[in-house]
């Protein structure tokens, strides 16, 4: 048997289709800082294809919409002497800002936890605050209060035994089914409803699942807030942060 010896061009050039194999592989192929998913959910978008350190990069800094916005309102809240709820509902919403970031960010299950129950917890938040906005101002609504933690933590229970995303997609579609429901009777009641447009533009169809769901959360609390505020007889404003960002400023509760 005659063994030929490979040339060194023949080498040369296996390894250059080795290294343009390389480079043109899949960028969902390319190893990355967090290692293999192990989420159970991996969204469309390429990973680690801008970045070695971020699995999705667009659907991770697209977050940035649920975290800096309802932390000034938080703030704003605070200083205008408004009722705790309301900073509930911004604190709330921004963990689920940070918890998505962290998700997108390593796509490990673990983290997925911290970004889809936060969207329970921050739900059932708005839900109390929507349902309390014409109910007298000293008390809590204990009866409320027990069934949205009850359905929390079943939720809860539930889902960390059951890893199924969709159980998770549609208990959270409940809870926006009801925010709309009650939002729907009160515009209509009330006749007044102030949510001016937001422009954002991102390229992957996930991050603008964050930017809308973002905006339209952080607009409800907007809404709950200046309705409740009406209702206190306070004299809530509407401003716009650069004429473009909403936000609700009220004179300080010692002032009326």
């Amino acid at each position: 048997m005659v063994t030929r010896t490979p040339s060194p061009g023949s080498c040369c050039l296996s390894l250059s289709l080795s290294l343009l194999a390389s480079i043109m592989a899949p960028a969902a192929d390319r190893p990355g800082y967090w290692g293999r998913p192990t989420s159970t959910l991996d969204w469309c978008e390429e990973n680690y294809s801008v970045s070695f350190y971020i699995a999705e990069f667009w659907n991770t800094v697209s977050n940035l919409i649920m975290i800096l916005p309802p932390v000034y309102g938080a703030i704003q809240t605070l200083r205008d002497g408004l009722e705790t709820r309301y900073v509930f509902a911004y604190v709330g919403l921004a963990a689920v800002g940070i918890g998505s970031w962290c998700f997108h960010m390593t796509l490990q299950y673990e983290m997925q936890l911290l970004d889809e129950l936060p969207m329970i917890y921050s739900c059932c938040v708005f839900v109390y605050c929507l349902y309390e906005c014409s109910k007298q101002k000293t008390g809590l609504n204990y009866f409320l209060i027990f069934i949205l933690l009850a359905f929390s933590v079943s939720v809860t229970t539930v889902y960390l035994q059951w890893k199924e995303p969709i159980f998770h997609q549609v208990m959270y579609g409940v809870l926006v089914a009801v925010l709309v429901l009650r939002s729907v009777f009160i515009v209509t009641w009330d006749a007044r409803q102030k949510m001016p447009p937001v422009i954002g533009a991102v390229t992957q169809f996930h991050a603008w699942w964050h930017i809308l769901t973002g905006l339209g959360s952080y607009l409800h609390i907007l809404f709950s807030l200046h309705t409740r505020s009406l209702y206190l007889k306070h004299r809530p404003k509407v401003k716009f942060i650069c004429g473009v960002w909403p936000v609700i400023c009220v004179e300080p509760l010692k002032n009326h």
